[in-house]
């Protein structure tokens, strides 16, 4: 009965079934298909015997990675600049939002959101050359501006104690006038006669925005956390690698999991320590996720993933 009153169902909506399938396809193929690569990083894999004719190495793989030395690094690393990511990205994204929607001038409101919107579609080798002729030692932009005030230039590229406040705010330049998209959509899904009653009643801008623009934002920013603590341990490869490329002496400070494996795998073609240290990532990614589910469920199930 059940298969019955599936099929049914699935007959009855075939043209929401038909629109989803391509979604579905992507996700089969792209996700779920390459789970069955995850046993590589148990074997050792060679191309004469395949992914699942390899001789299995154990757990040789992962001592490969951790005995490296540079497994603590790596791994703190991704988890402080995401986390970070998260903190600054998204509470500019709310404010930029709660501006922009508060501007009374749609041609204006328009252009701003344009201008913050357009670096999201910027690459990021783009963006790495860009940094280059920002930061360069002999003819970068500010060097020049230091050297034309009579300062003494900056040598960026052979300093480590500047790129942590670099990659943050590079990350934020390119990601938050995406991110402010989902805020504004959630403002302006708010009934304008709560603003209205609220104005009546000798409400200010700042209050209206502190007392209603901000709890229904709450639900939206709960969503949005939880999605990028999912991802707390994934680096951006592009970010992290088209800036810094192959300078060595960053790595301490700008090296994530992401941009250590890519390197070890062109060194040593060591294709089962690379996916060792994917399936690392995506333990620690799933533990974390399920962690800061489980803290949203107590305070308020509605918030919650599932």
């Amino acid at each position: 009965m059940k298969r019955e009153s599936l099929l049914r169902h699935l007959v009855k909506n075939r043209l929401l079934v038909l629109m989803s399938l391509p979604a579905i396809v992507f996700f089969i193929v792209f996700s779920y298909l390459p789970i069955a690569g995850l046993v590589i990083a148990f074997k050792q894999y060679n191309y004469r015997d395949g992914i699942f004719g390899s001789p299995w190495a154990g757990i040789d793989n992962f001592q490969f990675f951790f005995i490296s030395g540079k497994a603590w690094l790596v791994t703190s690393n991704t988890f402080l600049y995401n986390l970070a990511f998260i903190i600054i990205n998204n509470l500019l994204e709310i404010v930029l939002a709660v501006a922009l929607v508060e501007i009374s001038s749609n041609w204006l409101r328009k252009v701003m959101q344009s201008m913050l919107f357009l670096p999201y579609f910027v690459s990021w080798v783009t963006v790495g050359l860009l940094f280059f002729g920002f930061a360069n030692f002999d003819s970068g932009i500010v060097n020049s501006l230091l050297q034309t005030f009579g300062a003494e230039p900056i040598d960026i590229y052979n300093t480590p104690g500047y790129w942590p406040i670099m990659i943050v705010l590079v990350s934020a330049w390119k990601a938050v006038g995406y991110g402010m998209i989902y805020y504004m959509a959630a403002i302006m899904g708010v009934d304008p006669e709560i603003y209205e009653a609220a104005e009546i009643d000798g409400a200010n801008i700042f209050r209206k925005i502190w007392h209603l623009t901000i709890p229904y934002l709450i639900p939206t920013v709960v969503i949005l956390l939880l999605l990028a603590v999912g991802n707390i341990f994934r680096g951006d490869f592009g970010l992290f690698y088209q800036l810094v490329q192959n300078n060595g002496v960053l790595f301490d400070k700008t090296d994530v999991i992401d941009t250590f494996v890519f390197r070890s795998l062109l060194m040593t073609r060591e294709e089962g320590m690379a996916a060792a240290a994917g399936f690392y990532q995506s333990v620690l990614c799933f533990v974390t996720i399920m962690m800061a589910n489980f803290a949203v469920k107590k305070y308020n199930k509605d918030y919650s993933l599932f």
